[in-house]
């Protein structure tokens, strides 16, 4: 379906074998320790795929969000908390690209491909999927802004090194007054609440974040005021179908393990691949997986192609398909290996808690629905 080029191939050769021989042996550890892992990290950057949408002159490789899509999923296949890395890093790298500040861009974007790490910083207590219901306030004074509020389930959010904050300089104005900043690690008035303790995607961490008094410099707004919003949505926008691919990996992986599960484990004298009842589950994860995959594909390829009428209900479809399938396949790995599914020495079921949280984040599902059908009956 997807005709690559021969370096694209070479790219995605090398991520596959950097998932399977360096990713997958840290997958369990990183999850039972909850600890994230800086050696991905840093094994990203040295082959240069830490922030793979960067341009070439940002120090990045250029590469169309097929092929970023597609190296998600790799990694996903044998750990979802490495892939939110990638996930975290063009979120938080995006507002600053798509933004119409350059000399932010050549500040920030360079340090991106190099090892620096970015957040996107939307969600608060009170304002998840209603966004406009956020708190934190910026108020202009000279040169600067000075923020005060609160963020929580920041991905990336204690260790990033430059934060895309969204605010209201005008909140009386809703969505025509949000404003999004470049905030980096250290700045006067930013201090960090708890990392969750999370069921899931133990390997990533997502923090609270609190602005008191936080001093911004007036060049470190992104766009202009008013323009936090479209530029948020944009974003989040794109992020649907790096979630989606996500959770096609997800369910990927868990199929490549329950097939092998069912091909060695003998129950009634034959392999329980043998049985129909096992071949009929095969056969629905499959099915199911490669659909939610040709969906995540058709919205990137239309992200790519900048089709932006038809790229809002493809991202949301896309990401509400793709991760009720992989919860739905990962559940279905763990009763295929019965008892040794439920078990920690296994990972399926892992990969069941980790598919919980693709539901939710980047928007629920329920409201990917809405917006899905918002597109639908558009006049």
């Amino acid at each position: 379906m997807i005709a690559l080029t021969d370096e694209q191939k070479m790219i995605l050769d090398t991520v596959r074998e950097m998932a399977r021989e360096k990713i997958k042996l840290r997958a369990a550890e990183i999850d039972e320790e909850q600890k994230f892992p800086w050696d991905t990290v840093k094994l990203y950057s040295e082959n240069g795929v830490l922030t793979p949408l960067l341009p070439e002159k940002y120090g990045g490789i250029g590469a169309d969000y097929v092929l970023f899509c597609m190296i998600i999923e790799e990694i996903a296949k044998v750990c979802a908390s490495s892939a939110l890395i990638l996930i975290a890093q063009a979120d938080g790298m995006l507002p600053i690209l798509m933004g119409t500040n350059q000399a932010l861009k050549d500040k920030y974007l360079p340090g991106f491909s190099q090892g620096k790490l970015a957040a996107f910083a939307a969600t608060e207590p009170g304002a998840g999927s209603d966004i406009l219901s956020m708190k934190t306030r910026a108020r202009k004074d000279g040169d600067h802004y000075v923020i005060n509020g609160e963020k929580c389930f920041i991905t990336n959010g204690s260790v990033a090194d430059v934060i895309s904050l969204y605010t209201y300089t005008d909140p009386d104005r809703k969505f025509k007054g949000m404003t999004a900043f470049a905030v980096e690690k250290g700045s006067a008035g930013l201090s960090y609440g708890k990392n969750e303790n999370k069921m899931g995607m133990r390997g990533s961490i997502n923090s609270e974040l609190f602005f008191d008094d936080m001093i911004v410099p007036e060049e470190n707004r992104i766009g202009e005021e008013g323009a936090g919003a479209a530029n948020m949505m944009a974003a989040l926008n794109t992020s649907r179908a790096f979630t989606a691919s996500q959770a096609v990996g997800l369910a990927q992986g868990a199929i490549d393990e329950a097939v092998s599960y069912a091909k060695q484990r003998v129950q009634f004298g034959k392999p329980i691949a043998d049985l129909q009842a096992i071949q009929f589950m095969l056969a629905d994860m499959v099915a199911s997986t490669e659909a939610a995959r040709l969906l995540t594909y058709q919205a990137a390829r239309y992200l790519d192609e900048k089709k932006h009428r038809q790229v809002l209900q493809a991202c949301a479809m896309a990401k509400f398909v793709a991760s009720d399938t992989a919860m739905k396949v990962t559940t279905d790995a763990v009763q295929v290996m019965g008892g040794y599914g439920y078990m920690k020495d296994f990972p399926v079921e892992r990969m069941m808690r980790d598919a919980k949280l693709i539901q939710i984040y980047t928007g629920t599902n329920q409201i990917m629905r809405l917006v899905t059908a918002r597109e639908i009956f558009r006049a």
